[in-house]
């Protein structure tokens, strides 16, 4: 079959076809003045992250800007220029974010005004075997089960999947290769994770004698029991 047209032509280049946006996107501003022009970055850099609903990493912001422009550098500015607001741009899950600031979060709950994402409250069950999986992914339902001595159940683990902290790992190279759970990007959006470096150190938990049944059961509930509202 033989296609005709521009897109054809694309196609036998080998490129991925660009789109509309990315063709009449001007990144470059080269008829603005210097000063002008890092303006114009900075405020594409915040509408993008402002009109996404996840953390927005560094490679989608570099589609909007010169190909020369640091980033970096606009985040500053724009975290500086954020200063006096009630509102600021974390760093979360890989890439960057607009979030109330905590000092208000008592006057946004007091409003009752629709949130662009609602927390979700855990039981304590649910938070430790939230915690569980973070520290031990992949882990599969029945090794869980034996951690916490009873059954983890299936509606358990949908419950964490249907709030997008969970997805499939690698299957298990034990008998009947069951499947195993890893936590998600907005896992690390909801609880203000860089990477899953940033959890606590298992090794210390271990070594002060706190990772235990009763400490994923208990200690660490407080640390998974209400997603913040962002």
């Amino acid at each position: 079959m033989i296609m005709a047209g521009s897109n054809a032509a694309k196609a036998t280049r080998g490129g991925r076809p660009k789109s509309e946006d990315e063709i009449l996107i001007d990144r470059e501003l080269d008829d603005l003045p210097p000063e002008l022009r890092w303006r114009e970055w900075m405020l594409r850099v915040e509408a993008v992250i402002f009109a996404s609903a996840e953390p927005v990493g560094r490679e989608t912001l570099a589609r909007v800007v010169g190909k020369d422009c640091s980033i970096d550098l606009l985040i500053d500015d724009l975290t500086e220029e954020l200063r006096d607001r009630p509102y600021e741009l974390v760093s979360v899950a890989g890439g960057w974010q607009h979030r109330s600031r905590s000092a208000y979060a008592s006057v946004i709950r007091a409003s009752q005004a629709p949130t662009r994402s609602s927390s979700v409250s855990l039981s304590e069950h649910e938070a430790a075997v939230l915690a569980a999986i973070a520290f031990l992914q992949p882990v599969t339902r029945g090794e869980l089960s034996k951690i916490f001595g009873k059954e983890v159940s299936r509606d358990t683990i949908a419950s964490l999947r249907d709030a997008g902290f969970l997805g499939s790992g690698p299957r298990s190279p034990t008998p009947g290769a069951p499947y195993t759970y890893v936590t998600t990007r907005h896992f690390l959006s909801a609880f203000g994770l860089q990477t899953l470096r940033d959890l606590p150190d298992l090794e210390r938990l271990e070594d002060a004698g706190l990772l235990s049944r009763q400490a994923l059961e208990k200690g660490v509930t407080d640390e998974f029991g209400d997603v913040p509202e962002v």
